[in-house]
């Protein structure tokens, strides 16, 4: 289209995006000033904080649910390092026989349908003790955090440059000297990076929760599930934004050490 109006797609397909992006955050935003709204208002009848307060009050179980949440996928994120670090290493510096494989392996839990794999994991986990334990979901949330892990550190080692490596171990370094001074802090951008993904994996995770921790542990994602279900809009709106805050702020936060040079060694 040309002329006068050649703006005009442009600004519909802007105004679209908007909507699709910003339209469910302000439907939260209301719902969570709303004290009281019904059919057939199109906005609340009354503002207030009443439900904020009832969210934060000692007695609650929003805060409960917080802690629950960040201590679960604090202990993930340090499962999954674990594994990682050493995993990543061995996977970008050495030559792996079947590494393709070994690395495509790591993919599995996200090629398959999750609520079958829970349920059977569910079923393992009854028979050793493990469901309706803090230790059954960070297993759970470990097995999907791995995927990020993994594959991000792999990429964060494989873009540190050997001769840096080489050049420590010629001064008299040692292998794991030269790992933990050269190697580990040129990757850390990327661990990090890996970390905070898995962070926020776990705190959002809901369907593993379910399966395995229900009825002793309650996160938040489950807390919200209880209160939409029970249609109290108000307290799951609350809940969805303060598991935004920390999803957009690690987001931003991200950005600035996951480059295009370490995506581009995922996978190679």
């Amino acid at each position: 289209m040309t002329g006068p109006l050649n703006w005009l797609p442009r600004t519909i397909i802007l105004v679209l995006l908007a909507l699709v992006i910003f339209g469910p955050l302000t439907n939260l935003l209301i719902w969570a000033v709303a004290e009281q709204w019904y059919y057939p208002h199109k906005l609340p009848v009354t503002y207030g904080f009443k439900y904020w307060a009832e969210v934060f009050k000692p007695t609650g179980n929003a805060m409960l649910s917080l802690w629950t949440s960040l201590l679960i996928a604090v202990l993930t994120v340090l499962a999954c390092l674990a594994v990682s670090i050493p995993a990543g290493y061995a996977l970008a510096r050495r030559s792996l026989p079947w590494r393709a494989l070994i690395m495509l392996a790591f993919l599995l839990p996200q090629a398959f349908p999750s609520v079958p794999i829970y349920i059977n994991i569910a079923r393992i986990f009854y028979g050793y003790g493990l469901n309706g334990t803090i230790t059954g979901v960070v297993l759970v949330h470990t097995t999907h955090g791995l995927v990020f892990s993994v594959w991000i550190a792999t990429a964060a080692f494989a873009a540190v440059d050997r001769e840096l490596e080489e050049a420590a171990r010629s001064i008299g370094a040692s292998p794991l000297r030269s790992f933990f001074t050269v190697t580990l802090p040129l990757a850390a951008p990327g661990i990090m990076a890996s970390a905070i993904f898995v962070f926020l994996e776990s705190l959002d995770e809901f369907t593993g929760t379910f399966f395995v921790g229900v009825p002793d542990v309650t996160t938040l994602p489950l807390l919200l599930f209880n209160a939409s279900m029970e249609g109290n809009y108000q307290i799951a709106s609350i809940t969805a934004l303060i598991l935004l805050v920390p999803s957009v702020g690690f987001m931003l936060f991200i950005e600035r050490f996951l480059k295009a040079d370490v995506l581009g060694k995922v996978g190679a």
